[in-house]
């Protein structure tokens, strides 16, 4: 297995790649031409046997999703690209967006085929103003050159800057232009879902591989990846390492390939803990450096491949206070819709503050595990789910930490209140 495997980011290092001069020039838009000679049937079959899977965190099939939508309904369809990235940590689809945004546009034009739509919407978030400038003049672009506008629409939507908004039902309202909170399924989208249509919403990234896979075929895409995994994808590396970035490989690599890549841990450190798919993952340690980065392989060692959001921290940090820091983002970015997850995330800030201060004590931790649980599967969406991740997981590994904010009366890590960890920290 090649370690880096330049799909979607081969052309990256060029000036101008984001133009339709060097998208055309590369190759571009010949995928498209060739999707819209097919049968959208065979669109579907030929991605469906390419095994890509969707790239925003579930790794549900891609084909089987575009399978789902009802055929001679004599009904609108649609298909919503979801660019809502915002979770702590995932920079994957921006920097694709910025580096290449016509790829997304080709994709979106073969997808509306496949499913039989006439038109779609990429939904970004409103603070990334300098990507959805770049898109709208990608859109345009493909409007002059005739790539858009003959049977098939795309509208880029700027959303309000709502993580909500990152879960498809609560996109779909907010396109609406309704307040952003997830739905109760069924229906699903499938069946119901923008303008009660049906729609298909797929991640940017999920779009983009289309392409690819078009112009080089279902086997191709099977020879990268693992035997339930294939393909490549993007891998976000950020931290404490010597060259963070983006890393196209095959799913299946593992951090400590990832980080060979990368110049490994900043010097003179080493690795304390990381999360594999986003904060919303379970976190995993040092002795997780071999497992295979794809999604049966994460999932065995008890988290989540999610976003492929690689953020590694090493020994100077405090995962109490590192989870506190993604606890108050969960408990600011709950919509508030269901009782769980609105009082719960507020509960587990009020404790994690306490502990990280030093005022707690050790039966919070017990305290925090509980309310975990009870808001763990209860949640309108995942929000509630992924909020209580980074804390059990937390916890599982690192207890002593906790129990040590509670017997030093503070942070261990706090180079003025403690010497506790004096060593730890430079």
């Amino acid at each position: 297995m090649s370690k880096l495997t330049p799909i979607l980011s081969a052309h990256w290092d060029q000036a101008d790649s984001f133009t339709i001069e060097a998208y055309t020039r590369n190759g571009g838009y010949t995928a498209s031409k060739k999707a819209l000679a097919m049968d959208p049937d065979a669109v579907i079959q030929l991605v469906k046997d390419s095994g890509l899977r969707g790239r925003g965190g579930a790794g549900f099939p891609t084909g089987m999703k575009w399978g789902f939508i009802p055929q001679g309904d004599d009904k609108d369809h649609y298909l919503v690209v979801n660019a809502d990235e915002s979770e702590p940590g995932t920079c994957k689809d921006m920097p694709l967006l910025m580096a290449n945004p016509h790829v997304l546009v080709e994709g979106c034009i073969i997808a509306s085929h496949a499913i039989r739509a006439k038109h779609a919407f990429i939904y970004i978030r409103g603070e990334v103003t300098h990507v959805a400038r770049r898109v709208n003049a990608a859109i345009a672009d493909a409007y002059k050159a005739g790539h858009l506008g003959n049977g098939i629409d795309l509208t880029l939507h700027i959303g309000a800057g709502a993580y909500i908004c990152g879960e498809e039902t609560a996109l779909l309202d907010s396109l609406e232009g309704f307040r952003g909170q997830p739905r109760l399924r069924p229906p699903f989208p499938a069946i119901a879902g923008l303008y009660a249509r049906p729609t298909v919403v797929n991640n940017v990234e999920s779009i983009s591989a289309v392409p690819a896979i078009i112009n080089n075929g279902a086997e191709w895409y099977q020879s990268m990846g693992t035997e339930k995994s294939k393909g490549a994808t993007l891998y976000s590396l950020s931290g404490h390492v010597n060259n963070p970035g983006q890393f196209e490989a095959p799913l299946g690599i593992t951090l400590r390939e990832i980080l060979d890549l990368a110049g490994g841990i900043r010097n003179g450190h080493k690795l304390k803990f990381w999360t594999p798919g986003g904060s919303s993952t379970p976190l995993f340690t040092d002795a997780h450096l071999d497992i295979p980065l794809d999604y049966e392989g994460v999932a065995a060692a008890g988290s989540m491949l999610g976003t492929k959001a690689l953020q590694i921290f090493d020994e100077t940090t405090c995962v109490v206070r590192a989870v506190l820091r993604w606890t108050e983002f969960y408990k600011h970015e709950s919509c508030g819709k269901c009782t769980p997850c609105r009082e719960g995330t507020w509960w587990l800030v009020q404790i994690l503050r306490d502990l990280e201060n030093g005022t707690g004590t050790e039966a919070d931790l017990e305290k925090l595990l509980d309310l975990c649980d009870n808001i763990m599967g209860r949640s309108f969406c995942a929000l509630g789910d992924g909020a209580t991740s980074p804390i059990t997981s937390s916890i599982k590994y690192f207890r002593d930490e906790y129990i040590a904010h509670v017997t030093n009366g503070a942070c261990p890590f706090d180079p003025v209140k403690s010497t506790l960890f004096a060593g730890a920290v430079n």
